[in-house]
């Protein structure tokens, strides 16, 4: 190899790194463009197939890889978020959608104007300038696309430069025509090298580059591409491994779907290639790869929606159920299966994921808290009491759980929004797991009652239930402000906070002049004051939640 051979394979190498960075600069920028609408997204889901299907597409438009949107679909159903039918849909939107990259590395082809080294200096300029000079966060945003794009399409230029001066080297022709000879070993090569490198838009990016310079023909370019889109199924397949039998099942169908159409598109093509030859043989330009590339996802789709439960009826088929019946899942085990960690390939999906089981903790809380005010105010109520501590002790490793989860969050690429969402998240948990305490406080008293048979007087007990019901109406309107993001619901927990307050001071006068009267013992006052007071501070960690709703709409208002 001589010191000219190096320098372009170093320069193929560079080219490819960029080409690849700047992928993944523009889906980061289009993703935190995207910001909140991802997350509304997911509710689209529910309704129909075809609306997955334009979901899958948009999603992996988005973020530059059917891989990724798959390897989340899987997380989505692993999480219970999504079932198999759902899933199909968005699986095979995401072949429609990763084929924009495609096009994008084939613009150059459209004229001088569209060729990368005309106006990639620029936008890569352009967007810098609005990272280092614009203080507004969209802005950023943008500048991070551009970016993306420029240095995609200079990677590009690089690869092409490198290659021009092997065009015409017998190496590339005979390694060509024997892939147009042998289409299995033209698919094998096409699999091989997207599952080396994750990524089918990637190695298409590749096969365009070397078909600009012309030295791919239209037999090897097809079976290739063929190949490419079972290649790009590994990296979903791999993520399914370590996942519930539903999961796996939804790699299989990406597996499925992509093979099944291989075979047909196989088929069809060598039969075309047999009856005009002359055309398998010629060459094939980027934008033409780009075409079949979207003829084959668009025609596979079509072809299979119709046999959408067909394709889940076989995944059950390979990925049987075991014939024992699987343990009912706790609490504490469903949280974490559904925070799975294949959704932090997407921060808004991560978010939304983390906020629906912070919102479940709530309930938890909630619940716990009527369990314990019953262990109080009824007579039967000491069986309720061990429900408090096991309840208590689910929320403990909640809040493990969903700190943790939040930690790897927040260290994914993020705008400030989604950022002080995070930390509020944190502190709701925090807060939530402080409510737990106080339940658990509460239920401790409640066994000191029935231990030492204390009976409060019927104006403590009209007190107790009227302070209870208030504090139960202040928590209970602040996880329904989170569970909505409604600001409106959020800014009526003051007004119960409030008034729990008062009732605290009230009460707590009241008490201390029956105490002195001789009407209360001791003993009773003291247990008395001190569920008053874990009641208040159950009021003081609702209004906290509250306020991080309004926090967040606040900055969310000031943001448009």
């Amino acid at each position: 190899m001589t010191l000219d051979d190096l320098k372009l394979l170093f320069e193929f190498v560079g080219g490819l790194g960029m080409f690849l960075y700047g992928m993944n600069i523009m889906a980061d920028g289009l993703q935190k463009s995207a910001g909140s609408k991802l997350k509304n997204i997911m509710s689209f889901l529910t309704k129909n197939r075809l609306v997955a299907v334009l979901v899958g597409a948009g999603v992996t438009a988005i973020i530059q890889s059917s891989s990724a949107t798959t390897v989340m679909v899987v997380g989505f159903v692993n999480a219970g978020m999504l079932n198999l039918a759902q899933a199909v849909g968005v699986i095979m939107g995401a072949n429609i959608g990763t084929t924009i990259t495609a096009w994008i590395v084939s613009l150059s082809e459209f004229g001088s104007i569209f060729k990368p080294e005309f106006y990639a200096p620029v936008l890569v300029g352009f967007g810098a300038f609005c990272i280092i000079f614009s203080k507004n966060e969209k802005k950023k945003k943008i500048g991070e696309i551009f970016i993306g794009i420029g240095l995609l399409f200079i990677g590009l230029t690089f690869m092409s430069d490198a290659i021009k001066p092997y065009r015409d080297s017998q190496i590339f022709v005979d390694m060509f025509t024997t892939l147009g000879k042998n289409p299995l070993l033209a698919i094998i090569a096409g699999a091989v090298v997207t599952a080396i490198i994750q990524s089918s838009s990637a190695s298409v990016g590749i096969l365009q580059t070397l078909a600009m310079n012309g030295i791919v023909s239209w037999k090897s370019a097809v079976f290739i591409t063929l190949g490419q889109n079972i290649g790009t199924c590994v990296t979903a397949v791999i993520s399914g491994a370590g996942a519930g039998k539903n999961a796996k099942r939804a790699s299989i169908i990406h597996l499925l779907f992509n093979v099944i159409g291989t075979v047909i598109f196989s088929i069809v093509m060598f039969a075309l290639f047999k009856f005009n030859a002359t055309w398998g043989n010629s060459t094939i330009s980027s934008v033409e790869i780009s075409i079949f590339h979207t003829v084959f996802n668009v025609t596979c789709t079509v072809l299979l929606f119709p046999f959408a439960k067909g394709l889940v009826k076989l995944s059950e088929f390979i990925i049987r159920d075991s014939k024992e019946e699987e343990e009912e899942e706790t609490l504490v085990e469903e949280t974490k299966r559904k925070l799975d960690r294949r959704l932090l390939s997407n921060p808004s999906f991560a978010l939304e994921a983390a906020k629906k089981e912070v919102d479940v903790m709530g309930e938890m809380a909630l619940n716990n808290l009527k369990t314990a005010l019953n262990a109080l105010q009824t007579e039967g109520g000491v069986g309720d009491v061990s429900k408090v501590y096991a309840v208590e002790n689910d929320l403990n490793h909640m809040e493990k759980m969903l700190t943790a989860f939040l930690v790897e969050v927040d260290n994914l690429s993020l705008t400030e929004h989604q950022h002080l969402l995070v930390k509020n998240m944190f502190y709701a948990v925090s807060d939530i797991e402080r409510v737990g305490d106080h339940c658990e406080n509460i239920a401790e008293l409640a066994e000191i009652m029935k231990r030492d048979d204390i009976v409060f007087s019927k104006k403590g007990s009209a007190e107790l239930v009227e302070i209870s019901d208030e504090t139960i109406n202040a928590l209970t309107t602040a996880l329904q402000a989170r569970s909505t993001d409604s600001k409106k619901t959020a800014l009526m927990v003051e007004q119960y906070e409030n008034h729990v307050d008062e009732l605290e001071d009230l009460f707590r006068e009241k008490h201390i002049a029956r105490l002195s009267k001789g009407k209360c013992t001791p003993e009773n006052g003291v247990v008395f004051l001190d569920i008053m007071s874990n009641l208040e501070r159950i009021s003081d960690h609702a209004c906290n939640l509250a306020g991080y709703v309004i926090a967040e709409a606040e900055a969310k208002q000031s943001m448009m």
